[in-house]
């Protein structure tokens, strides 16, 4: 026994209130789908800057204390800056002292 399943048949064609039917419900459905979609995206949103607030507030600390070690840094670097420093090579020549005994 074989079963023939179909929907739009030559001696059975849609009518205009089949269509408009048809239409109308895939345009509810479209609707529904585009309105939680914009949902989903709101509450990603909100999720997402709901996480980088706590990382910022989490990471405060780090980062006062990377300005202030970077202030320390520059402020070395200024002091450590003067110009009685010369950079150069130094050859030592040894010569052997004269042994007198």
């Amino acid at each position: 026994m074989q079963i023939k399943y179909v929907l739009n048949s030559p001696a059975n064609p849609p009518g205009p209130l089949r269509k408009l039917t048809g239409l109308v419900v895939t345009v509810a459905i479209l609707g529904l789908v585009l309105m939680f979609s914009a949902a989903l995206l709101v509450i990603i949103a909100i999720v997402g800057a709901i996480a980088w607030g706590y990382l910022w507030w989490k990471t405060r600390e780090v980062r006062k204390q990377m300005r202030d070690f970077q202030a320390q840094a520059t402020q070395r670097a200024e002091m450590a800056s003067n110009d009685a420093v010369f950079e150069g090579e130094v050859i030592r020549v040894v010569e052997p002292a004269n042994e007198k005994h």
